[in-house]
């Protein structure tokens, strides 16, 4: 099986294109976002150096559906998917800020909390909570993103008085924000999981705040498995979790955290399947449907190429 690991295509109308992490995302006309999930992985800030077979399809296909389940309440940038690994949509001055809503105290929040912080990002956190258990309601705990470097964590007073966003725009993203993880948890709780925590991006287009980017994958969320939620909490054991967690702790086990001196492990083919095969398995979980993988005979690229060049051409018809 392959794995789409770099892009380099020449679409009609195309002004620039950014290569991100594990997305390659084409300016058409200045209009119009073509966004490649490619199967590039990444873990500590590092790209590993093997694709995974299907990722990209996983992620770029949990995403859409996401979007659409959620436009009646928030409007978002998609407007269609020409390839299983490509969403096409709107383009819109994204804002600076990540909006990041926790429903339980874990990750790098349960650090903080741990070490003997009582309030992230202006939100005060209430005494004696412990790993892994749900907040009185929902806290947003927003990130500025950073050209270079990790992304810092900003309070909503921090962003309005800086002017980032204007308090209008900030309101509205975060009320936006709520309705999202509501709907998310709803679906969520339907396929039996929890939906911990996840992040939001933002833009502006003709006006209006808009959805932009992928939502409630296992890249940019996490779940826990409700089954066994509460007797692992109570007994304080680690939860069931559905995320890529799994790839962070493997490279741990073989001593990469991208610290200096660390070497990266071999990504053999074998591990490479076993990741795409978790990676199908989230997406089993979090859709509820079968996962039919994409025809990955021929080059990848062309393919993606050529449908993604077929929806604009017949879009300017």
């Amino acid at each position: 099986m392959k794995a789409l690991t770099q892009t380099n295509f020449n679409l009609p109308g195309q002004v620039s294109v950014y290569h991100g992490k594990v997305r390659d995302v084409y300016n058409i006309n200045d209009d119009i976002m073509v966004m490649v999930a490619t199967d590039r992985i990444s873990a500590f800030d590092v790209i590993l150096p093997k694709g995974i077979p299907f990722k990209g399809q996983v992620l770029n296909q949990i995403a859409a559906s996401f979007l659409d389940a959620t436009a009646d309440i928030v409007p978002n940038w998609k407007l269609a998917t020409p390839d299983p690994m490509v969403t096409v949509g709107l383009k819109a001055e994204g804002f600076r800020v990540e909006m990041i809503i926790r429903g339980y105290l874990t990750g790098s929040a349960w650090r903080e909390y741990k070490a003997g912080c009582r309030e992230l990002c202006g939100v005060k956190l209430p005494e004696g909570m412990r790993e892994n258990e749900k907040f009185p309601e929902p806290i947003i705990t927003p990130t500025t993103k950073a050209e270079e470097g990790h992304d810092e964590n900003i309070s909503r007073e921090e962003i309005i008085a800086q002017g980032i966003v204007s308090r209008e725009d900030y309101e509205v993203m975060e009320r936006y924000t709520r309705a999202l993880f509501e709907r998310g948890t709803q679906i969520a709780a339907q396929k039996g999981l929890i939906l911990v925590d996840t992040k939001y991006e933002f833009g502006k287009r003709d006006g209006k705040v808009i959805l932009i980017d992928e939502i409630h994958t296992p890249d940019s969320s996490r779940y826990f498995y409700a089954d066994g939620y509460e007797q692992k909490f109570q007994a304080g054991e680690p939860q069931k979790q559905l995320s890529k967690e799994f790839v962070r702790q493997w490279l741990i086990e073989h001593n990469f955290m991208n610290r200096p001196g660390d070497v990266m492990p071999e990504i053999t083919d074998a591990y490479a399947q076993s990741v795409s095969d978790r990676y199908i398995e989230l997406y089993e979980h979090i859709t509820g449907t079968t996962f039919n993988p994409a025809d990955t005979e021929g080059d990848l690229a062309r393919r993606i190429e050529n449908n993604v060049t077929k929806w604009l051409t017949d879009r300017s018809k």
